[in-house]
């Protein structure tokens, strides 16, 4: 069994999007952990401010199959694959980490590199995991979350309630 984290975020009609998008985990692969839910701006390019979270659950799917299974999460979700790399998006998944696997896979390379150069990752993955060490860099993400410039990107958590359930502890602070 795999142990994975998951970073998902939407800038259109977000609530909406990471709601289904939950909801397709949860029924492909179970109980989830979620961290907070965050808005932050857009990284990039010019648009509308994202939903961003990390969600970590595991699966017995090799890495390829699960990438595929996440694709098509976002195709179910209107994700339009043909839009700028840039651009604003229903829904985004992408895999940060599976288990401690480090090299190539059919979806890119892991660990992605965002853990370490985006808030909107570093931050959800450290409250959710925060004694997990980097695979690469042998760091927890408490401690990398500690170290981050949080001058790069302000982040703020959100009210977000799923299945009855308030997500988002919005005391947090950077």
């Amino acid at each position: 069994m795999a142990r994975v984290h998951l970073s998902i975020g939407s800038n259109i009609r977000r609530q909406h999007y990471i709601s289904c998008c939950l909801d397709a985990l949860s029924q492909q692969f179970g109980a989830l952990s979620i961290s907070s839910i965050f808005e932050s701006e857009a990284v990039g390019f010019d648009g509308s401010a994202f939903y961003n979270l990390v969600v970590a659950l595991d699966t017995e799917l090799a890495l390829d199959e699960l990438y595929k299974r996440l694709r098509r999460i976002e195709h179910d979700n209107d994700r339009c694959r043909n839009a700028k790399k840039f651009s604003s998006r229903t829904l985004d998944i992408d895999i940060l980490t599976y288990d401690d696997f480090v090299g190539e896979f059919s979806g890119g390379l892991l660990p992605r590199d965002e853990i370490t150069r985006n808030a909107f990752v570093l931050w959800p993955l450290a409250e959710l995991s925060p004694t997990t060490e980097h695979p690469q860099v042998g760091i927890d993400y408490r401690t990398l979350w500690q170290r981050y410039d949080k001058r790069k990107q302000v982040l703020s958590p959100v009210s977000f309630i799923w299945q009855d359930r308030q997500l988002s502890d919005l005391n947090l602070r950077p």
